[in-house]
């Protein structure tokens, strides 16, 4: 069985040779060659057309296509044409533009306050700061005043009681003052000192001079304050700072002394 196909697939193999090449044309049996004369019409330069394995430098046509014309170089000016072409004027440099002097906001003048307590400054301070006040166009000073003693008479009941007193301090010669702080007045201060000590001191010599009724007592306890300073302000900055009316706590600006 083996051997039949071997021998047909021999026979098929030499069928197909001999239709390829031709043989079987007597016997209508040819193949149909395939041909596109449409291409060979589009073709362009046909003549142009090289054969990369044929010898080198040769083509299909020995006929060689004209080279186009170069186009001379233009030629050169004479020197003394190229002296005589106007140079092309510099460009200006540009000048930096000068900085515009600040315009004058109006005069100055020197403005104070007195009498803060530290806690009015604190908010002063930062009230200040947000005006936009440079750090030296103003100043807070800190003035320290220590206590005031004084060799003291009263407090009396009425008017009547205290002209009987000062009638009494004449006759024994000597020098008092009337009162009129809160807590003190109606009453006498026979004598000023700046401690304790030295009114307690001087008691005793007003009892050496006949008074029996008078003790230490303290006038003003030590106290800080502070004085805002307003070295050289406009009127517009003036009016700025009179219009912190919490900061200020009531008190107006007046001109530096």
């Amino acid at each position: 069985m083996l051997r039949w196909a071997v021998i047909v697939l021999v026979l098929a193999d030499a069928g197909y040779f001999a239709w390829t090449q031709g043989y079987l044309g007597g016997l209508g049996l040819a193949p149909i060659e395939q041909r596109e004369p449409q291409r060979l019409a589009q073709q362009l330069r046909p003549e142009a057309l090289r054969l990369l394995n044929g010898p080198k430098g040769t083509s299909a046509d020995t006929t060689t296509a004209p080279e186009p014309e170069t186009a001379a170089p233009p030629a050169a000016l004479p020197a003394a044409a190229v002296e005589a072409a106007p140079t092309p004027p510099a460009a200006p440099t540009p000048t930096p533009p000068t900085a515009a002097a600040p315009a004058s906001d109006g005069p100055r003048a020197c403005w104070q306050a007195a009498g803060f307590t530290e806690a009015q400054a604190e908010l002063l301070r930062a009230e200040l700061a947000l005006l936009g006040l440079t750090a030296n166009g103003w100043q807070l000073n800190e003035t320290r005043s220590s206590g005031r003693w004084i060799v003291y008479m009263g407090r009396y009941d009425n008017t009547e009681q205290v002209e009987r007193k000062k009638a009494e301090l004449r006759g024994l010669g000597v020098q008092f003052r009337e009162l009129t702080a809160n807590g003190l007045a109606p009453g006498l201060a026979l004598g000023t000192y700046s401690t304790e000590a030295a009114a307690r001191q001087a008691l005793q010599q007003t009892e050496r001079d006949g008074v029996r009724t008078a003790r230490v007592a303290q006038e003003r306890a030590e106290s800080v304050s502070f004085a805002l300073r307003l070295p050289a302000i406009t009127d517009a900055q003036r009016a700025a700072v009179e219009g912190l009316r919490e900061a200020m706590a009531g008190k107006a600006l007046r001109r530096c002394s």
